[in-house]
């Protein structure tokens, strides 16, 4: 029989792809510029640049490569900042997350963000949804040395919040946010988008399709419990 855990007292939240969907419109934009030069961008070799700020793929590289000459980078990355600017602007908040935040608060959990992106990037979409006030604290690429896969923005998080690593669940979507919430120590649940899916997952404790799918009071209890239940309600 497996042992309780300690109390659950705090709940990360990734940003990007899991409170709002931002990477579908980023790749989605990219997309549509090597379109226009009869080019394609393969996932595979996107995937590697989702969830993280480290230098993993650059795509204006990858672009002049197939191309074999260089392109306008600057006329680009005008063009394509405000086709993605319009795409983002259409998504609503991700299904599970409002309802995830109200539960949290009544439960008395403190609450953060733990994201790869810059500072003016999160903050300034959670203030366009209303959400920005609900977070004790947020954490972006803008305050530590490495993002995501590396732990440091979860180890700010907890240290803000005034958390142990097993007393915080994590929220994440893409295999370098896993990595670094459990390299963190945190109990981590992977949720998924469209950009997300197939890639691999498995280092989450858990994998839900949707928050909408988990009511997090009944996510809290088990983990508390120890209890591996919560995999029935995987994907």
């Amino acid at each position: 029989m497996s042992l309780p855990r300690p109390a659950i007292r705090g709940l990360v939240f990734d940003f990007d792809g899991l409170i709002l969907e931002t990477e579908e419109p980023d790749y989605q934009a990219w997309q549509e510029v090597y379109s226009a030069f009869g080019c394609t961008l393969p996932l595979a070799k996107w995937a590697t640049h989702i969830g993280t700020a480290e230098a993993t793929f650059n795509p204006y590289d990858e672009l002049e490569a197939q191309l074999g000459r260089p392109v306008d980078r600057a006329a680009i990355r005008a063009q394509r900042r405000r086709r993605f600017a319009d795409l983002v602007a259409a998504q609503a908040v991700l299904p599970g997350v409002l309802e995830y935040l109200t539960v949290a608060e009544r439960l008395g959990l403190r609450l953060g963000v733990a994201s790869s992106s810059s500072r003016e990037w999160v903050v300034g979409h959670l203030g366009r949804l209303g959400l920005a006030d609900r977070f004790a604290t947020i954490a972006c690429a803008d305050e530590v040395p490495h993002t995501k896969p590396d732990p440091a923005l979860y180890l700010v998080v907890l240290t803000a919040l005034n958390l142990r690593a097993d007393e915080a669940i994590a929220l994440e979507d893409s295999p370098n946010g896993i990595a670094a919430a459990k390299r963190a120590g945190l109990y981590c649940v992977a949720v998924p988008n469209a950009m997300t899916r197939h890639l691999p997952l498995e280092a989450a404790d858990l994998r839900l399709a949707s928050l909408a799918d988990l009511p997090l009071s009944l996510l809290v209890e088990k983990i508390q419990q120890g209890q591996d239940g919560v995999s029935a309600y995987a994907e």
